[in-house]
């Protein structure tokens, strides 16, 4: 009978065999009867499916599962969005100067900038509420703010950022082409955001020198930063920024799009609303922005009112969808600084953690551990994979289906 459920559940046979070649000095933890050797991840579920069936006549009904904090997650991301929400709009409102300087035909890009605070606050907040992400976001913090590794390696933050959030160099390990177009995209939308966002809330000002003339002054804040003159290259640069962004976005976006089209590879599992409108909305976005400023400067202002709102809908249709599509990876991607500056400060204090299979490097000793832990959080029964590498792994996953599932098959 226990050679019968150990073929119907595979899971449990790859698990036995992972056991059985640890080390002696690392042995398996006593059991105390046959039924706790049987278990494997499935047991749960099936469990819960028992549980969830309708009880038969005459049998009392069955007791409904303990919440699990589902309501409570919720409403701390819920409260999170307000708060952020809130703070936006107090900062919108003294930034400028009690709405002064605030430009009532940008009040929808305003508004949609609340409503991207919010779902950016509730997303991040649901997160990092799960175990894996919050053990991590704990760790990446935990590193960020250490003296200790601060002193011992006091420019590792700074090449962190460099590397990961600028110019991003493990995606040139992948392809030099999409590394190039992702740049170009990274580096038009970050120009596009440092202009956009402060014009919309009113923190940023262009005003006339002398009432005359191409004189201009820009403010932050009412304060005066710099004058320029606006038919010099300074002037022109300040004024077509957005359109230097736009022809950025174009050249990256469309070669993402024409990958999407012609990849094989990609193709295969991508989907419409996750991997085609994010590139759609941004061609779309620079596109019309790039109109505006060709019906003002060679069609005098021709079809200017209809571009605008077709501009001003997909920007506001794009803000939104952040949080909640492929664009949220902007927000997550800070957070890997911290966890390469976990991995690398732990890497100088501890050897490398080796494959008790192969004695091949797997990582260093605290992120198997915070990865151990994670899996133990969720209610994986068998972290001890996490110790092996994944050639290893593929490997007693094959000799254990060969052993216990499919003897014959040899």
């Amino acid at each position: 009978a226990d050679e019968q459920l150990t073929q119907a559940r595979p899971g449990k046979a790859v698990l036995a065999t992972v056991r059985a070649t640890r080390s002696p000095s690392h042995p398996p933890k006593r059991v105390k009867s046959a039924q706790t050797v049987l278990r494997w991840p499935g047991d749960r579920a099936l469990r819960s499916h028992r549980s969830s069936r309708a009880p038969a006549p005459g049998e009392p009904a069955a007791t409904p599962p303990a919440p699990t904090g589902t309501r409570s997650v919720t409403t701390r991301a819920t409260l999170a969005g307000v708060i952020v929400s809130a703070l936006l709009i107090l900062a919108i409102v003294l930034g400028s100067r009690m709405l002064r300087n605030f430009d009532s035909a940008l009040l929808p890009y305003a508004v949609a900038t609340v409503f991207l605070a919010f779902g950016v606050a509730y997303r991040y907040t649901v997160w990092i509420s799960a175990p894996g992400a919050r053990r991590l976001f704990k760790q990446g913090w935990r590193s960020l703010f250490s003296m200790e590794n601060f002193r011992r390696a006091p420019t590792a933050l700074p090449r962190m950022i460099a590397t990961y959030l600028g110019f991003q160099k493990f995606l040139g390990a992948r392809s030099h082409a999409r590394w190039a177009a992702h740049q170009l995209i990274f580096w038009g939308c970050v120009l596009a955001a440092l202009i956009t966002f402060p014009l919309t809330w009113g923190w940023f000002t262009f005003t006339s020198g002398t009432g005359s003339g191409p004189g201009y002054e820009m403010r932050i804040w009412g304060f005066k930063i710099l004058g320029f003159d606006s038919l010099n290259l300074l002037g022109w640069l300040m004024f077509h920024g957005l359109d230097i962004a736009a022809v950025l976005v174009i050249l990256g976006a469309s070669y993402f799009l024409w990958r999407r089209m012609k990849d094989r590879g990609a193709i295969t599992g991508q989907r419409f609303a996750y991997d085609l409108v994010p590139l759609i909305a941004l061609i779309v976005i620079s596109v019309t922005g790039l109109l505006l400023t060709f019906s003002s400067v060679f069609l005098h202002g021709g079809g200017y009112q209809f571009l605008a709102i077709l501009h001003m809908v997909s920007v506001v249709f794009t803000l939104i969808y952040i949080p909640f599509g492929k664009f949220f990876h902007i927000v997550q991607r800070p957070a890997a600084v911290g966890m390469q500056l976990f991995k690398y400060t732990g890497r100088k204090d501890d050897e490398v953690f080796a494959c008790r299979r192969c004695q091949e490097p797997i990582d260093t000793g605290p992120y198997v551990e915070n990865l151990r832990g994670t899996m133990r959080d969720l209610s994986l029964d068998f972290d001890a994979w996490a110790e092996y590498c994944p050639r290893c792994k593929r490997v007693l996953r094959g000799s254990a289906y060969l052993s216990h599932v499919k003897k014959g098959f040899k």
